[in-house]
């Protein structure tokens, strides 16, 4: 996963067109006096321009171009840069609603990955926090991440933690931005689930991106957010553009490769209208429906009734070697099923390492 630093050099201080004027005044000989002359301006009006009191208007931009051989949109780019760091170098008041919203963020770790400037003060956090969800202000982002519009599956994780879910969110949505994929096609979309299904057996986990973007789905890998507990979400970025968002919570390939297929049944299965976020926790007719399609098409309900019949690891790993996937995700659903004890068959579920810090 790469992280991108997207934070121009914005100083603490800001410099006045003015400068610029005074400096080329110099060069040129001109006194402040001969330029009103020359400008039409009152002498006043030329030293308040110079200390940034007057603003340079495109009129007067016109005239010193005509004056100066600087263009007048060098002129005009210099008063708009200068207005706009103005604003930004005035120290904004948070409110108490403000400084509970800040607090309710992961600001250190978005500032480890590198989304966040390494920033203390409270003020340019809040602001650096807004660009980072791409919202105007606190009251657009209450809209968007946690009002009806952002119409996410409940889970308790984002119940518990709203502010660590949607900062993963957002991470994730970043993450999708440059992918190239094909339009979405349902069809193409099955039969690449099947595909991927023999990946399980032995593939490398990361292959999906590529076989899912011919299909029209990015999926991507993103670190899991401290206190989300998210293990996968799934959106539509447009109506021909699905997103898979993966975490590699539990690091274990049984886990991986349900929840990547749980995933993959939202977007099959369910509205384009809604965010899933899943923990695992969830109970609902859409979350069943995601699961049941995931532990179907791992192992089809006529293998399935055999489950009962599996007591040693060598009869996992035959089974498994049967029906084309690996031994772990048996022993996951054999767990699942209260058919053997959490404790058993762990040697069989191999490690994955598909997400970088």
């Amino acid at each position: 996963m790469s992280k991108i630093e997207s934070y121009a050099f914005r100083p603490d201080y800001v410099i006045t067109p003015g400068e610029t004027l005074r400096d080329q005044l110099a060069e040129m000989n001109l006194s402040q006096a001969e330029l009103a002359a020359r400008a039409g301006l009152s002498t006043k009006h030329v030293n308040q321009i110079i200390q940034g009191i007057a603003p340079i208007t495109p009129e007067t931009a016109i005239v010193l171009d005509r004056i100066t051989g600087i263009s007048a949109s060098v002129w005009n780019r210099r008063e708009a840069d200068y207005r706009e760091g103005l604003l930004r170098a005035k120290q904004r008041v948070l409110s108490a609603e403000d400084e509970r919203w800040l607090s309710s963020l992961p600001i250190k770790e978005l500032q480890r990955r590198g989304r966040l400037p390494g920033e203390r003060d409270r003020g340019r956090l809040f602001e650096a926090l807004l660009s980072f969800f791409g919202v105007a202000d606190r009251e657009a982002w209450e809209r968007i991440w946690r009002g009806p519009v952002a119409s996410f599956r409940r889970s308790q994780a984002y119940i518990s933690h709203p502010g660590a879910v949607v900062s993963w969110l957002r991470l994730a949505q970043l993450e999708t931005q440059q992918a190239k994929v094909a339009p979405y096609s349902v069809s193409l979309f099955r039969k690449v689930l099947r595909e991927i299904r023999s990946l399980t057996a032995h593939g490398d986990a990361n292959r999906i991106v590529e076989m899912c973007a011919a299909a029209g789905v990015v999926v991507v890998f993103v670190p899991e957010v401290k206190g989300c507990r998210i293990s996968g979400a799934a959106w539509w970025a447009s109506p021909s553009r699905a997103v898979i968002a993966l975490t590699d919570r539990y690091k274990k390939d049984d886990h991986f490769w349900f929840t990547f297929f749980h995933e993959a049944a939202h977007v099959l299965l369910h509205s384009k209208k809604e965010t899933f976020v899943d923990d695992g926790t969830d109970s609902d007719m859409l979350e069943d429906e995601a699961n049941s399609f995931a532990a179907n098409l791992l192992i089809p309900p006529d293998s399935a009734s055999r489950l009962a019949g599996l007591a040693t690891d060598h009869d996992v790993e035959a089974f498994a070697r049967e029906i084309g996937i690996a031994p772990g995700i048996v022993v996951g659903r054999l767990q699942h099923d209260s058919l053997w004890d959490w404790k058993r068959g762990h040697n069989l579920k191999r490690g994955l390492h598909i997400v970088e810090e």
